[in-house]
């Protein structure tokens, strides 16, 4: 399977492939984001030196997940559902663990971390039934996920991660709340997806989007993932 991945990987993109390319334009982006964080570690002070380094396993991961997709999208113009839940079950969580490591100062405990953890992998696991195991239940496993996922939003804008970042600096209250707009607003696009694009038809909205609800999916977890990476690298800055 890997070396199948990899000789479809290397295959040339046609100029009218856009689902291919927005794989490769991913991969490449996430890729120079992981490396500027990884470099900056040095330069970085002890106390966010561990945020850094988590926005840089997060982009590293994503690079390697999206040049495998990319490799399945050219040999079989399927959709890499699997692959990208995948992804998602390791980064997701690890961006969650971000509100974890900034708030930690002013008192963030075990208890938020895994919290959020938790809530994270439900959130993935019952979206990957309803969109490819079990889609005559979508609706039922698409409510679990949305549960979990608005669960998240209510920590980090109205629950512990928000009171927890209010009492802590101007910089960290602010860092917390561009996160939480990723959260909102960045993340949203999965649920949506999720609605129109399930087979089973959540809600009755089924609409056959094809492949290109894969473009809008590569573009959100670049500008989702890097730009949680950017956020904690200023606020390492400013903070420091």
């Amino acid at each position: 399977m890997n070396l199948f991945l990899l000789d479809a990987s290397f295959k040339a993109i046609s100029n009218t492939n856009y689902v291919a390319f927005t794989f490769f334009v991913g991969t490449m982006a996430m890729m120079a984001a992981a490396a500027f964080f990884f470099l900056e570690l040095n330069n970085t002070s002890k106390e966010w030196r561990t945020s850094v380094l988590v926005s840089g396993l997060i982009t590293f991961i994503a690079a390697v997940h999206y040049y495998y997709m990319r490799g399945y999208n050219l040999e079989t113009g399927e959709s890499p559902v699997f692959f990208r839940y995948v992804d998602w079950l390791l980064t997701v969580p690890l961006m969650c663990v971000e509100f974890y490591l900034i708030t930690k100062k002013v008192g963030s405990n075990a208890s938020l971390l895994w919290k959020l953890i938790f809530a994270s992998v439900i959130m993935l696991v019952t979206g990957y039934f309803g969109e490819a195991v079990d889609t005559a239940h979508s609706w039922q496993w698409g409510l679990a996920s949305g549960i979990a996922y608005f669960y998240i939003v209510y920590l980090v804008w109205f629950g512990d991660v928000a009171k927890l970042a209010q009492s802590a600096s101007p910089a960290v209250a602010a860092a917390n709340r561009s996160l939480g707009w990723f959260v909102l607003v960045g993340w949203a696009i999965y649920p949506l997806g999720y609605i129109v694009g399930t087979p089973g038809g959540l809600f009755g909205m089924h609409v056959d989007l094809g492949l290109n609800m894969d473009i809008v999916y590569n573009i959100g977890d670049a500008v989702n993932k890097i730009g949680f990476g950017l956020v904690i690298y200023s606020l390492s800055r400013k903070a420091a």
